[in-house]
């Protein structure tokens, strides 16, 4: 505890003890606990004492003369407040978290009153003490400094604002520094107070490593706080030691491996090692042991004889050293001498004397010699020695001595021999040659005057006996000797042998492929003064065959005059001539002489040439009968002429457009023609080539990127020295074929015929070029069986006869003649008929109701071409189109048209009858009945059948009927025959055609009818449907799925009774009275739907594709005011058309065919469809199949139809709603029955 802290202790238990002693209440006015004066550390809390006797008096403390007021939180200072009971006169000042501005004279005060003047405390004072909280250190605190060992360094420290101001010491390798000057200094605020210490530091060896510290001291501080540095001392290291491997330091022997230690310790940094030798640095390495201070050099070395009396040096030096510390040994090197030298030669004939002297080089110590011959040893006659290098001896011996025959090949050994070398002998030894003659020499080989072909390898063998040295066997020819050629040759004509020793015989091989030259040479062979020989005689043909010419230059008709002279030949040949095979008449010429000691031959003959003699030869041959060989030499013939054309000459050229052509030149010339010049439609082609053509090194004329263009005779004029000719080459350029004219489409009327005319450029034209195809899905499409394909020359014709509606469509016309690529060309064949209108029975019928407010949409559709026109009537009178309530919408699609009739604001009165729509066209017209009636009970199901039979179920098929324009929905009803009562099955879902009926019995009969049901009621009462009667199989017989259609059977009962129509009747005039008000509410909500509907479908439109017609280009017929248009549309064939299920739709483009399809405006400009337009009407058309048949011929049935509900989306229905709405209403509310 510091000693500021007891006497706070001590205060703060008597305050405590003071603050529980009982107060007598009758005590008079006045203190009973005062403050005292209180030292506190920054941060602490503290409580000044303030105990009176002063009832209702106001008590408050003052600071620095400021009173803080008697409210016991004291605004304004957050860290003060009044502690104690106010009713026990306690109002002791709480300071916490104390800080410099705390520090300051404190009163308490107790203010006048009834019982008593103003009351005062003696001034209390609170000292802060604030301890230092940095030191700040030069060097930097936390680094490291590198100072010299024994030089003086100054260090500074400044201490942080305190209260007091601290203490400050260094501490030097933990010793504490003396002379340390302190200068105390005002610190940052008032009462605060810096420390500034300096010291003088010198820094020694022992303090490398070690920490420089200043510590700072105050009573505000528990422990003193500290800073440091570390010092890093440099000093120089110790003397280095050579550690010498053994005792006797310094003496080695040459070739022993040396390996020296050189070790300096301490010193930083560590020493750097260098090794000298006789003064000059040796390049080693060194390494250092920071753990033991220590720095190592080894130095390796090899000891050599040059390096007796070397001295090594070892320094050691770092930084700081004053000057380099070494050690030094001078070696002392024992060698022997690395060579002994015999010096005169060891070869003397017999019976004389050889002189020999053997020398040492230098080694150290010197060494002795002696001579031994084999076994014997030798007396020397004189021994000599002289100072050598490296400080050693050279040792000389001189030895002279008579030789023998015997002595020859011993050895002859000079040694030497010292006791400082006793494990090593060092010796040089020679053998003793000594000379004699050969004692015989003979030659083995072919027996002399024998006659040999030429080219005959022989072999001559020198033998001799005796001799040292061997004898020197030496081949001569003629006195020339014999060598072999350099280089040599394959194969070598002359070999020669090396010298062979077998016992005390030499011998030496020559080996001969002899040629005439050797007929009848000497062949010799010498040993010393020996000598003997033989010689050859050759057969060979003649070595040279010339023929000599008295002219070089000939034209045709020149005369030639040629002699075969054969030089010579062994024995005489025969001579005579030829010319391709036939032989000449020659005539004998001068005998001339003969090299090789041979035979000379010469005949000549007489020729007169042409132009075909050019390049010919004429041959000489020489024929020996004894060798059965021929020699033969040839003259070429030279004649100078004209060119002149070959007969291979080609005259036509043929090329493929776009590619290469070659137009050769075979002509032959003697001198070689000087140019060739080609003309092409009386323009000259540039010798130096051009951008399409060269005229290659023959004459050739090459050309690239042909056309149709280039096809031509071209003229070739070739000229040399002797005359010129020309020749016409045609080139014919074949090229793809392209179609010119093909007419489409090609228009013809049904039973009628017609060809369909394509025609092409090609080239070449072949009469089988034409191919015709039929494009189409099926393959029965693409049959051309049934028409004609005739071809003749550039135009091929595809005749149809009898044309049929199925013959029309899309057909290609296919050009191949062979030079790629085929030419295809479309064309659309028009088969003209009558129009075909639909009539599908019974009439086909539109429901709408007659409310004023509903729509009704009369569709017409029927087949021709070409285009069909609409004329609508209704009850046999013409419709007026001009009429608002009335809009017509005309649809082309290839051959198929429809038209589109809708009438609004539908009246009962007004509108329900018969409408008649005719269809017509240049070839005829056509027309059916469309009846439009009110809503209604749906018509009976047609059709039904059965599909599929088990024992426990039965599948229906059926057609639905009219619906009245009302959604219908099926039921069936059945009955077993053997059972009371009916059963009724819901079909689901409700526009279904196809039904499984299940729960049924094995083997048991079954009437099953079939009842069709809108909101208006059934099917009808009195027919009760249509019904059909089965027998289940039983479990024993296989389920069966008939082919044959069931017919329905009719009700054998009662037809109805009469009293349903009078019903009807009643219940219609019942709902006449609200048939106004509802079909106002409607009629409103369906003029908003159509709005709606008719704005987004106009957005949705104006982005569709332009499209044309597969025929001709539709035209607008008429504007928004007539409110009529024709467009295209799809095919199919309605019967009767549900209001419910009415919805139209465009079908889409097909993307696979040539021809686009759509319309356009009198200016002829593509106008994209409106979609509106189809919208409006709702989606009626099945989906087309991709590039079926334009139309055919299929008859047109009333069940030709299929509604598939799957395939369709479900539109923003325009004139269902009064359908759609009665749903929701009574029965007798939902609509008119007429």
């Amino acid at each position: 505890m510091t000693p500021i802290r007891a006497p706070l202790l001590f205060m703060g238990l008597l305050t405590t003890g003071l603050a529980h002693l009982p107060v007598p209440a009758p005590a008079r006015r006045g203190f009973w606990a005062l403050p005292e004066n209180v030292t506190a550390i920054e941060g602490a809390t503290v409580e000044l004492w303030c105990g009176v006797n002063a009832p209702g008096s106001v008590v408050q403390w003052a600071k620095d003369g400021l009173l803080l007021g008697p409210n016991r939180g004291i605004p304004g200072f957050p860290r003060y407040r009044l502690e104690g009971d106010p009713a026990r006169g306690e109002f002791h000042l709480h300071i916490e978290m104390c800080d410099l501005s705390d520090d300051a004279e404190y009163e308490c005060q107790v203010g006048r009153s009834e019982t008593g003047p103003e009351l005062v405390s003696p001034t209390v004072i609170l000292s802060i003490l604030v301890p230092p909280k940095v030191l700040q250190l030069t060097p930097e605190a936390g680094t490291t400094v590198t100072w010299v060992a024994g030089q003086e360094y100054e260090v500074s420290c400044v201490s942080g604002d305190a209260k007091p101001a601290p203490d400050l010491i260094f501490l030097q390798s933990g010793q504490k520094i003396s002379g340390v000057s302190a200068n105390v200094n005002e610190g940052s605020q008032e009462k605060l107070f810096t420390t500034e210490a300096m010291a003088r530091v010198i820094p020694q060896s022992s303090d490398n490593g070690q920490l420089l510290v200043c510590e700072g001291s105050s009573l505000a501080l528990v422990t003193p706080i500290r800073v440091s540095i570390t010092m890093n001392v440099l000093f120089p290291p110790e003397p280095p030691v050579i550690e010498w491997p053994g005792l006797d330091e310094g003496h080695v022997r040459a070739g022993q491996n040396l390996e020296l230690s050189c070790v300096a310790r301490g010193g930083n940094p560590p020493a750097t090692l260098q090794w000298f030798k006789n003064g000059q640095p040796v390049s080693t390495a060194w390494g250092t042991q920071h753990a033991q201070a220590m720095a190592r050099s080894v130095l390796v070395m090899t000891i050599r004889p040059e390096d007796h009396g070397a001295r090594l040096n070892c320094e050691a030096f770092n930084s700081v050293s004053p000057e380099a510390q070494e050690r030094g040994i001078t070696l002392q090197v024992t060698f022997p001498p690395s060579a002994i030298t015999i010096l005169g030669s060891v070869s003397q004939f017999e019976n004389k004397n050889v002189t020999l002297c053997c020398v040492t080089k230098s080694s150290r110590p010197r060494v002795l010699l002696r001579w031994w011959l084999g076994g014997r040893q030798l007396l020397p006659t004189e021994e000599t020695v002289m100072d050598g290098l490296h400080g050693g001896h050279i040792s000389m011996s001189n030895l002279t001595f008579l030789v023998r025959r015997e002595d020859n090949g011993l050895t002859l050994t000079c040694e030497a021999f010292s006791d400082a070398f006793t494990k090593e002998t060092f010796k040089r030894s020679l053998t003793l040659n000594v000379k004699y003659p050969a004692q015989k020499l003979w030659i083995e080989g072919p027996t002399e005057g024998q006659s040999l072909r030429t080219g005959t390898r022989v072999r001559l063998v020198c033998l001799a006996i005796g001799g040292n040295p061997e004898p020197s066997l030496t081949w001569f020819k003629d006195s020339r000797a014999v060598v072999e050629p350099r280089p040599p040759q394959e194969p070598r004509r002359v070999q020669l042998g090396n010298l062979e020793k077998s016992g005390s015989t030499c011998s030496r091989e020559l080996v001969l492929v002899i040629n005439p030259s050797d007929n009848r040479a000497k062949f010799s062979c010498k040993a010393g003064q020996l000598s003997a020989s033989t010689q050859l005689v050759v057969h060979f043909p003649p070595t040279n065959l010339t023929i000599l010419a008295n002219s070089s230059a000939l034209r045709p008709g020149d005369a030639l005059n040629l002699t075969c002279v054969s030089v010579s030949s062994n024995p005489p040949v025969n001579l005579s001539w030829d010319k391709a095979g036939e032989r000449l008449e020659d005539v004998a010429a001068p005998a001339m002489s003969a090299p090789f000691k041979g035979f000379a031959a010469s005949r000549s003959v007489f020729l007169r040439v042409s132009s075909g003699d050019h390049g010919h030869r004429v041959t000489c041959r020489a024929h020996s009968a004894a060798l059965r060989e021929t020699v033969s030499a040839f003259y070429r013939l030279n004649v100078l002429y004209p060119p002149e054309f070959l007969g291979e000459q080609v005259l036509l050229v043929t090329a493929v457009e776009q590619g290469e052509a070659l137009l050769p030149v075979f002509v032959s010339a003697n001198p070689a023609p000087e140019a060739f010049n080609w003309t092409f439609r009386g323009y000259r082609l540039s010798p130096a080539g051009g951008p399409r053509h060269r005229i290659l090194p023959g004459g050739a004329l090459q050309l690239w990127n042909v056309t149709r263009a280039n096809s031509g005779f071209y003229q070739l004029h070739c000229q040399n020295s002797e005359g010129t000719a020309e020749a016409l080459v045609r080139l014919d350029v074949h090229y793809a074929p392209t179609i010119r004219a093909l007419q489409d489409p090609t228009e013809v009327d049904v039973g009628g015929s017609v060809d369909i005319v394509c025609t092409v450029d090609a080239n070449p034209i072949l009469p089988d070029m034409f191919n015709w195809e039929r494009l189409g899905e099926e393959e029965e499409d693409q049959s051309l069986d049934d028409m004609e394909q005739i071809s003749k020359e550039s135009t091929g014709r595809l005749r149809i006869h009898h044309a049929k509606l199925s013959q029309a469509g899309v057909y290609q016309c296919i050009v191949d003649n062979g030079v790629a690529p085929p030419a295809r060309g479309l064309v659309r064949l028009i088969v003209r008929f009558a129009p075909q209108v639909e009539h599908p029975t019974p009439l086909t019928k539109v429901a709408a109701a007659g409310d004023s407010t509903s729509s009704a949409t009369l569709h017409c559709r029927a087949r021709g071409v070409p285009n069909i026109v609409f004329t609508w009537a209704k009850n046999g009178v013409p419709l007026d189109l001009q009429d608002p309530r009335y809009t017509e919408h005309t649809y082309h699609q290839g051959g198929v048209h429809s038209s589109l009739l809708t009438i609004a604001n539908v009246s009962a009165a007004q509108d329900y009858g018969l409408f008649t729509c005719t269809a017509t066209n240049p070839l005829g017209f056509d027309h059916t009945n469309i009846q439009l009636v009110s809503i209604s009970r749906p018509d009976p199901p047609l059709g039904l059948k059965v599909v599929s039979l088990t024992p426990y179920s039965v599948g229906l098929e059926w057609k639905p009927g009219f619906d009245g324009g009302l959604p219908q929905r099926f039921q069936v009803r059945y009955e077993a025959l053997e059972t009371p009562g009916f059963f009724y099955m819901d079909v689901l879902p409700p526009q279904a055609t196809t039904f499984t009926l299940t729960g049924l019995q094995p083997s048991t009969r079954y009437r099953i009818w079939l009842l069709a049901s809108n909101a208006l009621g059934d099917s009808g009462l009195a027919d009760k449907g249509i019904q059909l009667s089965i027998t289940t199989p039983g479990l024993d017989q296989p389920s069966s799925e008939p082919d044959d259609q069931l017919l329905p059977e009719q009700p054998s009962g009662p037809s109805g009774l009469p009293l349903l129509p009078i019903l009807f009747a009643v219940g219609g005039l019942l709902l006449l009275s609200n048939a106004s008000c509802v079909g106002g509410f409607l009629w409103r909500r369906r003029q908003r739907l159509l709005a709606e509907g008719i704005s987004e479908k106009t957005e949705a439109g104006s982005e569709e594709d332009r499209i044309k017609n597969e025929y001709e280009e539709s035209q607008w017929t008429g504007d928004q005011d007539t409110r009529s248009s024709t467009v295209s549309t799809t095919e199919v064939e309605p019967h009767y058309y549900s209001m419910r299920d009415f919805s139209p739709q465009l079908p889409p483009t097909l993307e696979e065919t040539t021809y686009p399809q759509g319309f356009t405006d009198p200016g002829k400009e593509y106008v994209p469809f409106p979609d509106h337009l189809y919208d409006e009407v709702e989606r009626m058309y099945a989906p087309p199949v991709a590039w079926g048949p334009i139309y055919d011929e299929a008859q047109m049935g009333p069940y030709d139809v299929h509604w598939p509900e799957d395939k369709y989306e479900d539109p923003a229905r325009i004139y269902d709603q009064v359908a759609g709405d009665l749903d929701s209403l009574p029965f007798e509310l939902r609509g008119d029955l007429v």
